[in-house]
């Protein structure tokens, strides 16, 4: 078990550079810590509205952590906004110290009311804490600590809640080819210098109007129209080509909006496509 540590410890520290990474667009690469899983489904009421996601310490040094919960909602035109809401969820640990490779379970439960109308998103914010600079390094200059901000994405949603998605417009664009996944372990992979690479793709727009969130990665997506020749055109993508392509796509309930840049290979023409979703 990891002991506690004061939150006091910021104000001992210099400025730090901070790297976030979000679960609602993931991709693989390394960092100096792991938090799994970084999807997190919980209901309301009974065994699932209690869960656990583990932090594990991938530095050669001492992590100290904290974490924080906040609450995630869309405008009309599909912006996201963070809302503070520890308030919702019992945490614990709130907060820890992790020795070089060591893992700690940190426990969710639901405090909200039980027979909330819809579902509800939140984010789960490991953030790595700055640690004092060992004596003799202050007087050597401006130092920089790299410090890491993980957030997995929790939804909870109450009995009987189910997702309406309905398809909204789609768009042809172009979409800047994705590099291939880091291999854990390896090094970086030099900037590039050439342009990048450029494929056709989809802007697409989609809605829900029921009272669950939806996964839209978790969906068959069957896209139909004409090419630019005026040829009949269907592209399937399936669950791991939107995995790559738009993380989880959450998609918030009563009325949420998103809108996915997915990349097609062939150009669709203009107000020709139709997109169902489906298992």
């Amino acid at each position: 078990m990891s002991r506690m540590l004061p939150v006091s410890v910021r104000a001992f520290v210099r400025p730090a550079f901070v790297v976030s990474v979000a679960a609602i667009g993931l991709a693989s690469a390394t960092y100096a810590m792991r938090v799994s899983p970084m999807v997190v489904e919980m209901t309301t009421s009974g065994s699932g509205a209690v869960a656990r996601v583990e932090v594990q310490n991938l530095n050669q040094v001492n992590l100290p952590f904290e974490t924080r919960i906040t609450r995630i909602d869309y405008d009309d035109k599909g912006n996201m906004t963070e809302t503070p809401a520890d308030g919702d969820f019992l945490v614990f640990p709130p907060q820890g110290l992790l020795p070089s490779g060591a893992r700690q379970v940190v426990r969710l439960q639901w405090a909200g009311a039980p027979d909330m109308p819809a579902s509800r998103g939140y984010y789960l914010s490991v953030n790595q804490l700055p640690i004092p600079l060992a004596p003799g390094q202050e007087s050597t200059g401006a130092q920089v600590q790299v410090v890491y901000h993980m957030k997995a994405l929790v939804t909870v949603a109450p009995p009987k809640a189910t997702p309406k998605v309905e398809f909204v417009s789609a768009k042809p664009i172009e979409i800047e080819a994705k590099a291939p996944p880091a291999i854990e372990g390896a090094k970086p992979a030099p900037a590039p210098t050439a342009p990048a690479v450029k494929t056709p793709g989809l802007e697409i727009v989609v809605r829900n109007t029921g009272t669950r969130y939806a996964m839209m990665a978790g969906a068959v997506w069957t896209i139909e129209g004409k090419d630019t020749a005026g040829k009949p055109l269907k592209v399937v993508k399936s669950l791991e080509d939107l995995n790559r392509d738009i993380g989880v796509g959450y998609l918030a309930p009563l009325g949420g909006l998103r809108t996915f840049q997915v990349p097609t290979g062939t150009a669709f023409a203009p107000g020709s496509v139709k997109v169902r979703f489906g298992k």
